[in-house]
């Protein structure tokens, strides 16, 4: 792996793979400036792909079909992404549409995007489980960009206009930082020279720095959302923990898998889909942003369960807050976790970005390989103290069912 910076100061990370055929590029535009109205940064995103100066929408997706180039936008929290795929000997081809998505996108179908994405949120809100996260996210990240989920883009979305998506294109372009990755067969002078050609013009705002950390959860929040047709309740429970550049990340990462995230293996799955037949899913999850972290438990069930599937959370909590772990379930945990992120980093689009998201956060390309170490390094006595740290009774609990198995909560 090496790392460049080019003239228009922005990282480059080569991965030199040999004998592959196709080229993996990624490239990071962090997200600068908040959203003022929820969705703003959404609707740019649809829009990349809807046609440029030079392209419409229709030529644009044929040129990609007929040289077999995958190209793509994907916006996170944090940053918005593109990703480019092809051939190595149509690189530079796949470049060129790639830089003219990027500083050409016309935004011309803005009012076209805006009714099809009401459309689809309204549509996705239907789901049970998706409005269960809906409330869980917005009431846990209230007042914050991290918040803005589909029911807050509903509200907003009406008074967004071109302007502000312009706006915050010009944004992204402008004043964010920026990360390039590529993962292939190559010289790396001829990448470099590529990437001039064709991106020497985007400059990289070195001293992005984002202070926009959500207000502290001070207490415990229960959110009931009644759904009278919901056939099972959807649970969630969740709490701000520390993200991936706090030195616990490597444990809290482990005891997630311990708890929920290792499939059948995992603790929630045994004790309350196994020995209790409360569930068919249940897990934990870990989520990283930029400015928070989130570590949530989840179980889709039985209206009639929610109570004893509340008081299961409880037991397996309490559980690994004070009763330390063996060193075999810590050492399978830990080969759990390894083994599943070497899965994932096996093609040039996952490596590519992989070391661009590490990048973006400020923490080398070869994070991976050192986080691999330091999550070996995790002790017994780590796994219960970030236990005890992170689960709280400050909380943000969410149930969804009809609204006679509400009452109580």
């Amino acid at each position: 792996m090496n790392k460049i910076v080019l003239d228009n100061n922005i990282p480059l990370v080569l991965k030199e793979n040999k004998n592959t055929p196709r080229h993996a590029l990624c490239f990071y535009f962090k997200i600068s400036e908040p959203e003022k109205k929820a969705g703003i940064y959404t609707i740019l995103n649809r829009l990349f792909l809807q046609g440029t100066k030079n392209r419409s929408a229709e030529k644009l997706a044929q040129e990609l079909d007929e040289n077999a180039i995958d190209c793509y936008s994907e916006m996170k929290q944090d940053f918005i992404r593109f990703k480019l795929q092809c051939l190595n000997e149509d690189f530079e081809k796949g470049l060129e549409i790639l830089a003219d998505i990027i500083k050409n996108s016309t935004l011309d179908d803005f009012e076209k995007e805006v009714i099809k994405l009401k459309g689809e949120i309204q549509a996705e809100l239907d789901e049970p489980k998706t409005r269960a996260l809906d409330g869980f996210y917005s009431t846990i990240y209230k007042n914050h960009a991290y918040g803005h989920t589909y029911t807050q883009i509903l509200k907003d979305i009406d008074s967004i206009t071109k302007q502000d998506v312009e706006n915050a294109y010009h944004s992204l372009i402008e004043k964010s930082s920026k990360v390039i990755s590529i993962a292939g067969d190559f010289s790396n002078d001829c990448v470099v020279g590529l990437l001039k050609k064709y991106f020497s013009d985007i400059k990289n705002v070195v001293d992005c720095k984002i202070e926009n950390k959500p207000q502290d959860l001070n207490k415990a929040e229960v959110v009931k959302i009644e759904k009278d047709d919901a056939s099972q309740a959807q649970i969630i429970q969740g709490w701000r923990v520390p993200s991936i550049f706090d030195k616990d990340y490597p444990a809290i990462m482990v005891m997630n898998t311990m708890l929920g995230s290792s499939g059948l293996s995992s603790r929630l799955f045994l004790e309350l889909r196994d020995k209790k037949g409360l569930a068919y899913v249940v897990r934990s999850s870990y989520e990283i942003y930029d400015q928070s972290a989130l570590f949530n438990v989840y179980i889709a069930t039985e209206p009639k369960n929610i109570k004893t599937s509340l008081e299961g959370f409880k037991v397996e909590l309490d559980k690994i807050k004070n009763i330390p772990v063996s060193e075999t379930e810590l050492e399978n945990a830990k080969n759990n976790l390894i083994g599943k992120r070497q899965f994932f980093s096996e093609t040039n689009l996952q490596q590519a970005s992989l070391i661009a998201y590490y990048e973006d956060k400020g923490l080398g390309a070869d994070f991976e390989e050192r986080f691999i170490q330091m999550v070996q390094d995790v002790t017994v006595e780590d796994i219960q103290r970030v236990a005890n740290s992170c689960i709280t009774d400050n909380y943000v609990l969410t149930v969804l069912a009809p609204s006679e198995y509400l009452k109580g909560l």
